[in-house]
């Protein structure tokens, strides 16, 4: 499957400058209240931030230990990686990723990778500092463990619905998706909260009391 074609990389620049929390609320503002993962999702260094569109992967358990074709589908899923992604990955129990998949994805223009389940070569990505989010550590190999059966589908990945196109912010407060239908208007709205949360934190430093600002601006 391909990936949507509405995906202007201005979309993933603007998200890049935002973070999870202000996104996350313009979001339940616009009725999307499910759309922040499951905080068992963290990033492998605290500073690792990732902001594209995501490139869904679905996983299942293998269903044999030698497969004719070893790791097909993790290995269409990277390859068609492009400029702006970032690639989201459904629950597993087994490392999906490592740094030689990272080193791929870093030359392809992938702007992190979103796994729910464990990661395995940690220092060496952390090393590359490609932005990865994971639920913990496990050096076993994928290979006869799970299996990449599509990418590109709609896919659950930390307790949310992550559909191809969808927007993706990770920072260390966790991991909140966009509906790629409204991206823009959550991204204006992100954007216009952003700059009165600046006005409340100068008039807070300022002395004012917190119902007086809340008050007076409507942002908490």
């Amino acid at each position: 499957m391909t990936a949507p074609t509405n995906r202007p990389l201005e979309w993933a620049d603007r998200l890049a400058k935002l973070y999870t929390p202000v996104v996350a609320d313009v979001l339940d503002r616009l009725g999307f209240r499910h759309q922040c993962m499951n905080p068992r999702v963290r990033p492998l260094w605290p500073d690792a931030r990732a902001a594209g569109f995501a490139l869904t992967v679905q996983t299942v358990p293998a269903r044999e230990t030698a497969p004719p074709c070893p790791y097909a589908g993790e290995l269409a899923a990277v390859d068609s990686l492009a400029e702006g992604d970032v690639l989201v990955v459904s629950e597993s129990a087994w490392s999906f990723w490592g740094e030689l998949l990272s080193t791929a994805a870093t030359h392809s223009g992938c702007r992190g990778v979103i796994l729910d389940g464990p990661t395995r070569d940690s220092a060496a990505i952390r090393d590359m500092k490609f932005p990865v989010f994971h639920v913990g550590f496990h050096p076993a190999d994928s290979l006869g463990r799970l299996d990449v059966c599509s990418h590109n589908v709609p896919i659950s990945s930390g307790g949310v619905l992550v559909y191809p196109g969808d927007l993706v912010l990770a920072d260390h407060d966790g991991v909140v998706v966009v509906p790629a239908g409204a991206a823009e208007e959550a991204l204006h709205l992100a954007e216009e909260k952003v700059r009165g949360e600046n006005h409340v934190r100068a008039a807070l430093a300022g002395g004012m009391k917190t119902a007086e600002a809340f008050k007076k601006f409507g942002i908490l």
